[in-house]
């Protein structure tokens, strides 16, 4: 009997493991698109043409608007869903998720006011149960195509993390098990903050030197954040951390990074919004990763100064400016 799969949201990354998941044997995949004309789109043409376009995807792979449909059965859920509209969606299907089905994360972020990750908020919503969360470089537009990547499959159940290990790994996708499953989520979403000061700097034409001490410095925030909240500080030296970060900070497929050009470029953040045909997870993390420190005294001076050029009007040069003039310290 094949294994069944259902992935939750046809953006970049749900098509994206569609195309990993649908080349492998034996399993029956389901891709589940909310809006029925867009789904029927791809089913027709084999093609996420707005977001992926010239990937096909793999001929088993199913992909509908029906929840009860694609679900039905499902022995894994992967949840691509932005953690913006998480809790909404999941509300939605919470019903037609099985009990039994083993839910993977690969959401990125933080939910803004309640400043939960989003493993918490699928337990909130789909009941208390085994979550395992993706993390790593992985852009989609990569990924889909099969170019070589590592990712980390995290768990506080270390078996869960395992059995998605098996499912996803194959000759151009290398999955880690990882137990720290809070270690893993915090460096996903704290990463895309620090992007968007990668692309400040690059779109005020800074240089390799100010990108690289932004890399560095940024990844001591995450470490010093993530910490104060109980992870280990050894994940963030991994690929869900630095790994990560060096890709989402460096690459032309970094949404986050993208945002953080256009207002180093003087753009401003509406502009930019209406312009992008995928979410950035970044700007909504700046939020609830300031709320955050403010609450548990964390010092995060680079996250501090992307807050205030995405929400208070500050000007990206002013805001390099403050922290180069911040009293001087050890490494």
């Amino acid at each position: 009997m094949s294994t069944k799969i259902c992935i939750l949201g046809a953006g970049s990354m749900g098509t994206a493991c569609a195309c990993v998941l649908g080349n492998g044997s034996d399993l029956d995949v389901r891709l589940w698109a909310r809006n029925a004309t867009f789904a029927q789109h791809i089913q027709e043409t084999r093609e996420n043409s707005r977001l992926l376009p010239g990937v096909r995807l793999p001929g088993r792979v199913t992909v509908t608007s029906n929840a009860a449909q694609a679900l039905h059965g499902a022995n894994f859920v992967v949840v691509c869903v932005p953690t913006k509209g998480l809790r909404d969606a999941m509300s939605l299907l919470q019903d037609v998720v099985p009990a039994q089905s083993l839910v993977i994360s690969a959401v990125k972020g933080i939910e803004n006011h309640t400043l939960i990750r989003p493993s918490q908020i699928l337990q909130q919503t789909l009941g208390d149960r085994s979550i395992v969360v993706f993390g790593g470089p992985c852009h989609a537009e990569e990924v889909a195509r099969g170019q070589p990547a590592s990712v980390v499959a995290a768990s506080d159940d270390l078996s869960a993390a395992e059995n998605v290990q098996m499912l996803f790994s194959n000759d151009s996708l290398r999955v880690y098990a990882n137990n720290d499953q809070l270690g893993v989520e915090l460096a996903a979403a704290l990463k895309n903050v620090i992007a968007i000061a990668a692309g400040i700097s690059d779109g005020l034409n800074y240089g390799d030197n100010a990108r690289s001490a932004l890399l560095t410095r940024g990844l001591a925030e995450m470490v010093r954040f993530g910490a104060t909240m109980g992870a280990q500080a050894e994940t963030f030296f991994g690929l869900a951390g630095i790994g990560d970060l060096a890709a989402t900070c460096c690459s032309r497929h970094s949404r986050n990074r993208l945002v953080g050009e256009l207002l180093g470029q003087g753009k401003t953040l509406s502009d930019i919004e209406t312009s992008m045909s995928a979410v950035a997870e970044g700007v909504a993390t700046t939020r609830s990763v300031v709320d955050l420190a403010a609450k548990r005294g964390i010092d995060m001076p680079i996250a501090q100064e992307v807050y205030a050029v995405l929400f208070e009007g500050k000007s990206p040069s002013e805001a390099t400016a403050q922290l180069m003039k911040r009293p001087l310290k050890t490494e």
